[in-house]
């Protein structure tokens, strides 16, 4: 037996806001808690499978109704992240992003970029938790499978941090260590070699914010880029600085790195364990940083898993299906 409610809303506009562009936001909503939305005049109607389904959609509308009164324009990875459970590390729903306890939690995870194309959303719990320790942590270190958000979350949150000038540009390193492959010597400068290596930083960046801002940025030495091999002797104050491809430092690299970070600055260190490229994988300085610096205040530590997947629903079933085989 299905369960509807019926809510009215104050105006047409107010509707047209929620329901967006060729009523995108409802067919999305739909699709997320698997029943029938039909919007006429001023009011909107569910029919769910369950009583469940209705106090979300409840909930949803409710929280959909104060972004749109607040002047925001509902985006379609809003509505994703809103109709979505956050999962927890078995797979099972903790919470509701659209729940009444919860809503605010969610919207504060929240990134806006200046210049921006979108506002980033969180896709789970352990992301906003990632978020909010990037924002409250001088160092930060986010562990997980690929397809989690780790570098795409660590970059939106640097671009917020630079573009609105409070820190004063964005260091991009990454250990330069071939997945399985020997790519001979790359022809070029300093910065030509390393940019293969750096891409998928790049890629992210160019998902976030328009290409001539970055080119700006480029130009002002706003954004750097800076081999690993050679961050020895340097003092990194008033930045943002990411160490992406973690899980390949070594021991000494990882404690070099740490050792730069200079007054007013922040790094964000992500990696994946399963990933390890380096010829013994108990030497990865990620995997021994995490063990030995713990206890440490005012570091934190995030750890994203297979639920925690934004990329593609596929992935998590290519990195179950490795699990699985590894087991």
């Amino acid at each position: 037996m299905e369960d509807g409610i019926t809510i009215a809303l104050d105006n047409r506009e107010l509707l047209s806001g929620i329901c967006g562009a060729n009523d995108g936001n409802l067919k999305i909503i739909e699709g997320s808690l698997g029943g029938l939305i039909t919007a006429r005049g001023n009011e909107i109607r569910f029919e769910g499978p369950d009583e469940n389904g209705v106090r979300r959609f409840k909930s949803v509308i409710e929280n959909l109704v104060k972004a749109v009164e607040d002047g925001e324009e509902p985006t379609p990875d809003y509505i994703r992240a809103l109709t979505g459970d956050f999962i927890s590390e078995t797979g099972e729903p903790q919470f509701s992003a659209s729940g009444p306890d919860n809503a605010a939690f969610f919207r504060d995870s929240m990134i806006q970029i200046p210049q921006g194309f979108r506002r980033v959303y969180p896709r789970s719990k352990n992301q906003a938790e990632y978020i909010r320790a990037m924002r409250e942590n001088d160092i930060c270190f986010c562990a997980g499978p690929a397809g989690t958000g780790k570098t795409y979350l660590a970059i939106a949150q640097a671009l917020q941090h630079v573009l609105s000038k409070k820190l004063r540009k964005l260091v991009l390193t990454r250990p330069v260590v071939e997945a399985g492959e020997n790519l001979g010597f790359l022809p070029g400068d300093l910065i030509q070699k390393i940019n293969p290596y750096l891409r998928p930083l790049y890629d992210a960046m160019e998902s976030l914010i328009p290409y001539e801002v970055i080119r700006r940025m480029e130009e002002t030495r706003t954004i750097e880029i800076a081999p690993l091999a050679y961050m020895r002797g340097r003092s990194l104050n008033d930045c943002m600085v990411i160490l992406d491809e973690a899980q390949n430092t070594t021991r000494e690299q990882m404690k070099m790195f740490l050792t730069r970070i200079g007054c007013g600055a922040r790094a964000v260190i992500t990696g994946d364990a399963t990933q390890i490229d380096l010829p013994h994988k108990t030497d990865s300085g990620l995997l021994h940083a995490i063990k030995i610096l713990k206890d440490i205040e005012g570091l934190s530590f995030s750890f994203l898993h297979t639920a925690d997947v934004a990329r593609n629903p596929l992935i998590k079933k290519i990195i179950q299906a490795y699990h699985e085989n590894e087991a």
